[in-house]
């Protein structure tokens, strides 16, 4: 199997709250809508939904935060056990006030948030303890994430120590910035603030390709950071290692981009943490991006759903055994098929539709060209087995390709 990332997320903790609800009438006693109440919901919000992101990827995650001696600091400690999360370094802070977010939804339309929050920057001696429970189990980590919602978690000392700590023991640093002061990010792998936090920081306007890369030089010159990257929201993601790329989006509809920088910045650190190249990487967040902006809430995407997304790329289709094995979702019906289609025809097609009309998701084992020779003869396959993957791969009824030597 594939290598499983292990990542460690250090940020503002909080609850996303959601009022799912009907309208159908005004209320009486003001213009405003009533609500009726049809479902209530307690996620995971802030860093919490990058854990929320980092476990429907299939990464093994672990959190280090502050939460209050309150109900929702339960909820939320809860939640993680659920989730199966680590709670490394999950420090309770007596009087402190965890931030719950209420979203009141109706017909898939947010109406109103409502927030109730703290936002004082924990004291020395509580970086302290966080930095030390991150010193014992750093070293079992791949990658750290810090996640930033300037809620007090991530303090200016925090924030240094942390990067120290993790470049010192050759740990990648990924951080969801916040604020116009990006200073103690200082020495980070890499940042991932939208087109409107970059402006802010570096006091710049960003209007072409010229200003887009200036602004990001100056990000990787003055933070020392490794990558450069700026995500554009409708335009994708741009990033700067020799030169300026841009990975544009996938998205097809848009219904909401709650959450959709938490989804970023855990993709980007589940490949980067399995060894994908950084272009490699900030195409699979794009993907997921794509995915989550399709939903509503805070919402979050799974490997077999980033793939459906990239279909349009067909080699996306082609897939190893072991890659298959870790995307299938466990909640479809999956149909599996095999053969030789060495030269497709009609017949073909229609028994693939006829196959997949049984589930959800097709599976379709392709024989080798070894595996076609000891089938059929030394004169066959006619098309290598590459030239049929791609070929099956364009079928909209075939949804991953397995080449197998059996």
């Amino acid at each position: 199997m594939s290598k499983v990332p292990n990542i460690l997320v250090v940020g503002d903790l909080m609850i996303d709250h959601y009022l799912w609800g009907g309208c159908d009438r005004i209320s009486p006693e003001a213009p405003v809508q009533v609500i009726d109440v049809k479902r209530e919901e307690n996620l995971l919000g802030g860093a919490g939904n990058v854990l929320n992101n980092l476990i429907s990827l299939g990464a093994r995650a672990g959190v280090c935060s502050v939460i209050g001696d309150d109900k929702e600091g339960e909820i939320i400690s809860n939640l993680l056990g659920q989730k199966g999360v680590v709670k490394e370094g999950l420090i309770v802070n007596k009087g402190r006030r965890t931030t719950k977010k209420s979203r009141i939804v109706a017909l898939n339309q947010q109406i109103v948030r409502v927030d109730k929050e703290q936002k004082e920057k924990i004291d020395d001696e509580l970086s302290d303890e966080i930095l030390k429970r991150v010193k014992i189990v750093i070293d079992f980590y791949d990658l750290l994430l810090l996640s930033d919602y300037d809620k007090g978690v991530l303090s200016p000392y925090l924030t240094k120590e942390l990067i120290n700590l993790a470049k010192s023991r050759g740990k990648m640093v990924l951080v969801d910035p916040k604020g116009s002061d990006f200073s103690k990010y200082k020495g980070a792998t890499l940042l991932t603030p939208n087109k409107k936090e970059a402006v802010e920081a570096l006091g710049m306007r960003i209007e072409d390709e010229s200003t887009l890369t200036k602004a990001l030089k100056r990000l990787k010159d003055e933070l020392d950071l490794e990558f450069s990257l700026i995500t554009l929201s409708q335009d994708g993601i741009a990033f700067f290692d020799e030169s300026l790329k841009i990975s544009p989006t996938v998205a097809k509809e848009v219904y909401d981009v709650t959450g959709a920088g938490d989804t970023v910045l855990a993709s980007l650190a589940f490949a980067l943490s399995k060894g994908e190249s950084l272009e490699d990487a900030v195409d699979f967040a794009n993907a997921a991006a794509a995915v989550v902006v399709s939903k509503v809430g805070s919402a979050t995407a799974t490997l077999y759903e980033i793939k459906r997304v990239q279909k349009d790329d067909l080699s996306k289709k082609i897939v190893s055994l072991d890659e298959l094995l870790e995307i299938l979702p466990k909640e479809k019906r999956v149909v599996f098929t095999n053969g030789c289609f060495d030269i497709l025809h009609a017949g073909h097609v229609s028994y693939l539709q006829k196959a997949k009309s049984f589930g959800d998701v097709l599976v379709l084992g392709l024989n080798s060209d070894e595996s076609v020779r000891r089938l059929k003869g030394e004169s066959r396959p006619i098309n290598t087995q590459d030239d049929r993957a791609v070929v099956l791969s364009g079928l909209s009824s075939v949804d991953f390709v397995v080449i197998f030597d059996e």
